[in-house]
């Protein structure tokens, strides 16, 4: 078998016993960024020859425990990705904008940190919607990036870049960020396995701000293990980040989806408010046959209401901008990247940035700003985190019925580049299924539930009540074990994907 045919987990085994060498997996992953990755833009940034010597040393300690039967860290000698809005120490960081061009960071996103501590090498940094404000990863400053399925079609955004990059198996898993849906919506895009923790639950130290109560770190990857193998050691406090959340963690018993019927006793909502006009019916179907399957394997399902749910947008689109104007207030060309020149530090400041933020940075800034001021704040910010608590509401009151909401990740398969360019709204739209779960704190997870009729992968996503990520992973998992789409790969040949 392959290198890049090899999931996380299978890699991690076949570095223990020693089928193959930590060098190996990492110039076969460069081997194949390098071939495939001008069909993609996947990477900002691959750290090669950086890579090569952690591969060399991990490798090395690899063959010292085998004489020694030492344990050894989780991760050691996995190659990985890490989006362009986390730091890490010594490489470029630019959150997919000019105004960040050329920054080095000097430490290192708690996140990373903990995967570097595990053994893990960061082979480079993957393309980004800037500042994680995108759908489509086609507002990164550096070019967009292409879908491994159709190569005429947007990853989703904003961990577009990374989503891509494991789809493609340049990388066995990738990390990103979730604000309004980042992981999830490119992870249905691209069919993978994508988390988004509970907020709190993953530290935020080192991840570029957008929206700080919103703001999650997460893994995309192929499977439902391998999501549960990073997350376990993602997840936990951080002395760096008041908002993490010191709670004891649940794993999921990934062992019981080897039993007959391993949901016994879950159950499991479905909103009507989900499933509404304008949703692709392909969507609709890979969802609802998606519950079955669920129900096959022991779970019960129950309709569900969630009421304010046609509210998250409106919510979302004044909450998270009204956050980023403060956020993306330290931009000032005079503290990071480049410095316009100026006669006065007022002109230097607005010369930077009116010249190096994008046009849907500057949307939203101004869109949070209005929020924001004098005469508007009661009327809109203030209204809007009224309206927020009763999503959360929504939330724990479904909670009490069952323990799972299954609903669609995206109302449609992969678009076309280009398709929501010159109409915000309807790329704001993208995001309708996602937002609520950012909204209310709560965990969520995409995975492949079928494809197309033009062969583009289908999702859907599991929502859980706060701290409860081991029953999404679970569930998935088990769901993993009776269907095969999450082992589906594209095939990237002459340029042409293939499924």
């Amino acid at each position: 078998m392959e290198v890049f045919e090899l999931t996380l987990a299978d890699l991690r085994r076949a570095l223990r016993r020693g089928d193959l060498s930590a060098g190996e997996a990492t110039r076969a992953c460069l081997e194949r960024i390098a071939r495939l990755d001008p069909l993609l833009h996947a990477f900002l940034y691959v750290a090669a020859e950086r890579a090569l010597a952690e591969a060399e040393r991990a490798d090395r300690r690899l063959r010292a425990a085998r004489r020694s039967a030492d344990d050894l860290p989780p991760l050691l000698g996995v190659p990985m990705a890490v989006k362009d809005v986390l730091v890490v120490e010594g490489m470029p960081c630019t959150a997919g904008s000019k105004i960040l061009e050329g920054f080095l960071p000097p430490f290192t996103a708690t996140a990373v940190r903990r995967l570097q501590e595990a053994g893990a090498i960061v082979i480079g940094k993957t393309n980004t919607d800037e500042f994680a404000m995108g759908s489509s990863t086609e507002n990164s400053a550096y070019g967009p990036t292409r879908n491994p399925w159709a190569l005429d079609r947007v990853p989703g955004g904003s961990s577009g870049g990374s989503a891509a990059a494991v789809a493609a198996r340049l990388v066995p898993a990738a990390l990103g960020s979730d604000t309004g849906g980042s992981v999830r919506q490119p992870a249905a895009f691209c069919g993978l396995t994508g988390l988004k923790p509970t907020y709190g639950r993953v530290s935020r130290y080192g991840l570029i701000a957008y929206g700080s109560s919103l703001d999650c770190v997460g893994p995309l990857a192929r499977t439902a293990e391998d999501a549960a193998l990073l997350f376990a050691l993602l997840a936990g406090r951080d002395p760096l980040d008041s908002t993490s959340a010191d709670l004891p963690l649940t794993l999921p018993d990934l062992e019981a989806a080897s039993t007959s019927r391993p949901l016994r006793g879950l159950r499991i909502g479905v909103p009507d408010e989900y499933f509404v006009a304008g949703i692709q019916p392909e969507v609709e179907a890979g969802v609802r046959a998606a519950v079955e399957a669920l129900a096959g394997l022991g779970a019960e399902v129950c309709p569900i209401r969630l009421p304010h749910t046609e509210y998250a947008l409106p919510v979302y689109y004044i909450l998270a901008p009204a956050e980023a104007s403060a956020n993306l207030a330290r931009y000032d060309g005079i503290r990071y990247g480049p410095r316009l020149a100026g006669a006065s530090p007022q002109e230097v400041m607005a010369r930077t940035r009116g010249q190096r933020f994008g046009a849907e940075v500057e949307r939203r800034i101004m869109l949070g700003t209005y929020a924001l001021s004098r005469g508007y704040y009661e009327a809109y910010y203030a209204q809007a985190q009224k309206v927020r608590t009763l999503i959360r509401r929504d939330f724990e009151a479904a909670f009490e019925r069952v323990d799972l909401i299954a609903a669609p990740v995206a109302p449609t398969t992969a678009f076309p580049l280009g398709a929501h360019r010159d109409d915000p709204l309807s790329m704001y739209l993208e995001d309708i299924y996602t937002l609520p779960a950012n909204l209310a704190g709560v965990p969520g997870l995409a995975f492949p539930v079928g494809f197309d009729d033009q062969g583009l992968p289908l999702s859907m996503q599991l929502m859980a009540a706060p701290f409860r990520e081991d029953l999404l992973l679970l569930a998935a998992h088990a769901y993993q074990q009776v269907a095969d789409w999450h082992r589906r790969a594209p095939r990237l040949e002459g340029g042409a994907p293939q499924n």
